[in-house]
């Protein structure tokens, strides 16, 4: 890197001296450095950084110095030991489609380091049921990707089309099929992580069993970008199933659908692979704005599941097992109304509905979403509970819970009274009365989304300040001078 003069002339010719000329000038050699290291294509000054500035609810997000496009681990290094020594920060950036904040700056002058151009990934193996992929790599391209192997990939979630795989390490993702085959952190055996000074850490082994010391790999996933940068994971395959079963049901409650729950797991077992719950509302918006979807039931229910089992071999008798679990259901007063999936096409459908209500809850207008987990039996008790709290804080909000009924999670999201066009500054009331009626359940209020910037304060407040003071403690230890993603987690120094 050639030596870069740098000399500031203020208004009367002078030259301009102290600690605001030594930072203006180290900016300048910054931005130079970046501009040398990532090439035109790989570095888009502040006046072009837009696309990036601003998380997706349009809620966070600083001007940055700019944005950092590398296409090699390389130059992940490079970028993170140019702006280390500058001393300026780095916000690691996936496909941005996280919902608190953490992708995007926190205050001004930042750098986003964006992977979209590390998207590649290795041939799968599978003898040992992996696969090597860089951070940026989207989920939807996986799962195209092993379309044809016999193997998947068992993470699915609705920003699939743009969420990369870094950013699902990062967050801890978990999705539709977390309560059978894990969280993200349960489908990474290996990592590549450039730490906040540029070093390098390898860890890229394609083992289930390595207890060679801390589980590493696990503590890098859900650290939302704060102790290192993702470049690589080897991740864990399943076999695909050769077969499915997929049910679309209407319940009279929700007690019904927890106690449905129960049954569904005792006789499906290892059959079941996902169990979805949502809500009247959530239809309604869905089949309000979402063009294309239709109803297919006779009749609308309180409480509404799909149901879905697979296998890997096709002796099977998948249809029997499903069968046989609806007319349980129904002849115990569990399901009002039901229909199989007669083709991949309905199938497709039957998702749709499920997978379009955050759509058609955002073109209704404004909304809160609250990321909440309790034990799956507390599921009916919350939404009870919920909704007299909401109501009792704005009379006639609505609300839309559904989620994952085998682990807990309940995406508890609001929209205001019909008539009224914000939540009448109450925000933040909302969030702590439902955060503290998780915890209360033995739950939490960041079930699959993370802490971002969004939920440090819930965090700090109900948390104990033990859990807290070991999360500061990590933190200090791989980066002792908070420039990664600093006021994601846990509160900015700077602050």
């Amino acid at each position: 890197m050639a030596d870069i003069e740098c000399n500031f002339i203020d208004g009367d010719g002078r030259p301009q001296l102290g600690q605001d000329r030594q930072h203006l000038c180290g900016v300048i050699m910054l931005e130079r450095q970046l501009a040398e290291i990532l090439g035109p294509k790989g570095w888009s000054p502040a006046a072009d950084s837009a696309p990036w500035s601003r998380d997706w609810l349009n809620r966070y997000g600083e001007p940055p110095l700019g944005v950092a496009r590398p296409i090699s681990t390389a130059e992940v290094a490079a970028v993170m030991a140019a702006t280390h020594r500058a001393g300026v920060a780095v916000v690691p950036q996936g496909g941005n489609t996280g919902l608190c904040g953490a992708a995007v700056l926190g205050r001004a002058g930042g750098v986003i380091l964006n992977l979209s151009r590390m998207a590649g990934m290795e041939p799968p193996d599978p003898a040992g049921d992996s696969v090597t992929v860089q951070a940026g790599l989207v989920l939807a391209r996986l799962h195209e990707a092993l379309d044809g192997t016999d193997l998947m990939f068992p993470m699915h979630l609705g920003a699939e089309g743009s969420a990369q795989i870094g950013g699902l390490i990062g967050t801890n993702a978990g999705g539709s099929q977390a309560f059978r085959y894990g969280m993200m952190q349960d489908l990474v055996l290996g990592l590549e992580v450039v730490l906040p000074d540029g070093t390098v850490w390898n860890g890229l082994r394609g083992v289930q069993k390595d207890n060679a010391g801390y589980q590493l790999r696990k503590l890098f996933c859900g650290a939302e970008g704060t102790l290192g940068v993702v470049t690589h994971a080897v991740l864990r395959l399943h076999p695909a199933p050769r077969q499915r079963a997929t049910a679309l049901l209407a319940l009279p409650s929700f007690d019904a659908a927890v106690q449905y729950g129960r049954l569904v797991r005792a006789e499906a077992g290892e059959f079941l692979q996902a169990m979805e719950f949502f809500s009247e509302t959530g239809l309604a918006l869905a089949l309000n704005h979402v063009p294309a979807l239709t109803w297919p039931l006779q009749s609308r229910g309180i409480a509404y599941l799909l149901l879905e089992l697979g296998a890997g071999s096709p002796l099977v008798p998948l249809a029997d097992i499903m069968t046989a679990l609806l007319e349980q259901g129904m002849a115990q007063g569990m399901i009002a109304d039901g229909a199989l999936a007669a083709s991949g096409a309905q199938r497709a459908a039957f998702w749709r509905l499920r997978e379009e209500q955050p759509e058609g809850q955002r073109l209704e207008g404004p909304q809160l979403k609250h990321d909440i987990s309790v034990p799956p039996a507390r599921i009916a008790d919350f939404i009870a509970q919920g909704n007299d709290l909401c109501n009792g804080i704005i009379p006639g909000v609505r609300i839309n819970p559904f989620g994952h009924l085998a682990d807990g999670n309940i995406h508890y999201n609001l929209t205001p009274p019909v008539g009224q066009r914000d939540f009448a500054g109450h925000d933040a009331a909302l969030g702590s009365a439902l955060a503290e009626l998780a915890t209360g359940m033995g739950g939490s209020f960041a079930a699959e989304h993370g802490l971002g910037r969004s939920k440090i304060a819930l965090a700090d407040a109900l948390r104990p300040k033990v859990e807290r003071g070991l999360n500061r403690r990590i933190k200090t230890a791989f980066d002792p001078a908070d420039l990664l993603n600093p006021g994601v987690i846990l509160a900015d120094t700077d602050k």
